[in-house]
């Protein structure tokens, strides 16, 4: 062995040789993924990070004396995994190429061999597709990470990470780095507890974004600000989240939001282009991408994060159902009488009813049996139920309990609304907003999949990008009957509503903006509120009082008092734009060491009980569930 890492160094990876390295001799390590022998010649195909290469151990070879027969036996004894070292001359595999290799064209005739290490049987198959669950393949992860793909996507993730430094370092930015351990703030998402050892009954938490550090370093007069970040969020987990994620996290001063979204553009557009050879200036010339208020995006798509690369918009039908008093439909006419009552403000959560077309098309592609699936599907979301009509070539509704109750007027009010054509299918759901945006936003997903409108998973080769704009900066809580900053506090409201932050907070529009890919927010941020005075009265909205805001925002509300500029940021989401890139299923295939979507790590068994001796020295004391 010490002959092959002291004298024979590695000369190339697996993937690296072609045609035009013929008669080279060279050294090869790596893996054994294939054995074959084939009565006479042992085959095998040796694996690392960049590829395959097939080595051929002939004990006839001539020309080196008895070390191809030594090498040949002992690659009688080789089996799957085990780690190997090789010695050959690259040689032509003539009419036996293999046209699925980067490197089948040629192959690696054995001249000596070494054996590092041997293997267990793996518990499974070491391939590019396999169908083993994935809870055993996270349990053994460092297995599941010699897997081509994985390894292809996290090498994706590497030239992420580099291009980003470099295009920031170029643009006059700075890697700075900000605190993990942290002061917990409310609001936000929630943090994870860290206990203090030295500082008995006290806890820091872990910083769930930069953000207030970020703003320190604008206020310190840095300009221009990057990091490669861990955020860490205690949350329930979905296929786009995990409870430790990577962020690229930027601030600048002396900005407005167009300059934030053309360098965060001059970002992805460079990634596009070096990492998978896209230019997205043949999508779009200008090399910006487009924006869409807030409420539009609400409005058509019953979301913030509009899937892009189909159609099937929402139609909000409340105000014809208010106009035409529930045109003889109950749930319509009490949704209406509550508006015309004067018990519901349109500024406030309320009841609404949207309306879902399905051109004739699709429409005919759904039994009898597939609607009453979509009408479960809703209910798993917290709807009643999932009201539906079918139009006939008059305009009448068929198949539907609304038939008989719908008024003429209103019917046709409504179809003209959505466009409905002969054969279309219009999907109704109504009551509290937020429910009903929830439901029609992933009925609309579903059914764009179940269409083959997009794919079931990955990008298809098409990217759709979007700028969200012009939220509200409050969102009211129904529990608490007030309310709270839809992002964060610290977000700078538009100039023409400052005067209704006491008046009419539910109508105040700020500079909090959003980027969309594909129907994921990739990133987000805002304009900060560096204006001490706006600060105070943005508080006071949400019913934070001076006292309260010191207590809890003291250091960054002292800092903004001593010549805070202008200034802005946003964070895009590392591990999301890996997925999408790279066309992956979950989060959890472009993270190295990824939790389940319960929060555990399979392969070191965490989080895990520590010791009474660990919890007395931090006065910790742990209550077990009640049964």
């Amino acid at each position: 062995m010490a002959r092959f890492i002291d004298e024979l160094k590695r000369t190339h990876y697996c993937g690296d040789l072609r045609a035009s390295n013929e008669g080279d001799e060279i050294v090869l390590f790596g893996w054994v993924a294939n054995y074959r022998d084939h009565g006479g010649c042992v085959f095998v195909d040796l694996r690392d990070r960049d590829g395959i290469t097939q080595i051929v151990f002939d004990p006839h070879q001539t020309g080196y004396g008895d070390a191809p027969r030594i090498a040949y036996d002992q690659a009688q004894a080789l089996r799957s995994e085990w780690v190997i070292g090789v010695r050959g001359i690259v040689a032509s595999r003539g009419a036996n190429k293999n046209p699925k290799l980067a490197t089948g064209e040629i192959e690696v005739r054995a001249i000596e061999l070494t054996v590092f290490n041997k293997s267990d049987t793996p518990p499974f198959e070491i391939a590019d597709s396999i169908d083993t669950g994935e809870e055993k393949r996270l349990q053994h992860r460092y297995l599941d990470l010699r897997r081509a793909p994985l390894q292809k996507s996290l090498r994706t993730r590497h030239r992420i990470n580099q291009l980003t430094r470099r295009y920031f370092d170029e643009s006059g930015f700075l890697e700075l780095e900000t605190p993990i351990l942290v002061k917990y703030t409310p609001g936000g998402a929630r943090n994870f507890l860290v206990p203090s050892r030295l500082h008995n009954g006290k806890f820091y938490a872990l910083a769930e974004s930069p953000q207030l550090f970020k703003q320190l370093f604008m206020v310190a007069g840095f300009d221009r600000y990057f990091q490669i970040v861990k955020c860490f969020r205690d949350e329930d987990l979905r296929v786009d989240r995990q409870p430790e994620f990577t962020q690229i996290d930027v601030e600048m001063s002396f900005i407005n939001q167009d300059d934030i979204f053309r360098m965060v553009e001059g970002l992805i557009f460079k990634i596009w282009n070096d990492v998978l050879g896209i230019d997205l200036h043949k999508q779009y010339p200008s090399g910006r991408f487009p924006q869409m208020p807030f409420a539009e995006s609400m409005a058509l798509y019953g979301n913030d994060k509009p899937d892009l690369r189909f159609a099937m918009p929402h139609t909000d039908v409340t105000d014809l159902v208010i106009e035409h008093s529930g045109g003889g439909v109950p749930f319509f006419a009490d949704i209406a009488e509550k508006f015309k009552s004067g018990r519901y403000r349109r500024d406030l959560p309320t009841e609404i009813v949207k309306a879902l077309r399905v051109p004739a098309a699709n429409a005919a592609k759904l039994s009898r049996a597939e609607l009453d699936k979509l009408e479960e599907f809703a209910k798993g979301m917290g709807a009643k139920g999932l009201a539906r009509a079918k139009i006939d070539a008059e305009g009448n509704w068929l198949q539907s309990p609304l038939a008989k109750l719908v008024s003429p007027e209103l019917r046709s009010a409504i179809n003209a609304s959505v466009g409905a054509q002969d054969g279309d299918l219009i999907f109704f759901q109504f009551g509290k907003e937020s429910v009903v945006q929830t439901v029609m936003a992933n009925l609309r997903l579903h059914l764009a999949k179940k269409f083959g409108l997009i794919p079931e998973s990955g990008h298809g080769g098409e990217f759709n990008f979007l700028w969200v704009v012009n939220p509200p900066l409050f969102e009211y809580d129904d529990e608490r009957k007030s309310w709270a900053a839809a992002h964060h506090a610290f977000t700078r409201p538009h100039d023409e509503c400052v005067d209704m932050l006491e008046t009419d907070p539910g109508n105040v529009l700020c500079y909090r903006y959003d980027i969309v890919l594909n129907g994921f927010e990739i990133g987000g941020g805002s304009v900060r509120l560096h204006d001490p005075e706006v600060q105070a009265r943005v508080f006071r909205a949400l019913g934070i009082s001076d006292a309260d805001a010191q207590q809890k925002f003291g250091f960054l509300l002292d800092a903004l008092k001593f010549g805070a500029p202008p200034h802005g940021g946003i964070a895009i989401g590392m591990d999301r734009v890996a997925m999408l890139l790279s066309g992956a299923e979950s989060l959890r295939d472009v993270i190295p060491f990824p939790k389940t979507q319960k929060g555990t790590d399979l392969m070191t068994d965490a989080p895990s009980r520590v010791s009474p001796e660990q919890l007395l020295e931090l006065r910790v004391k742990t209550i077990e569930p009640s049964t």
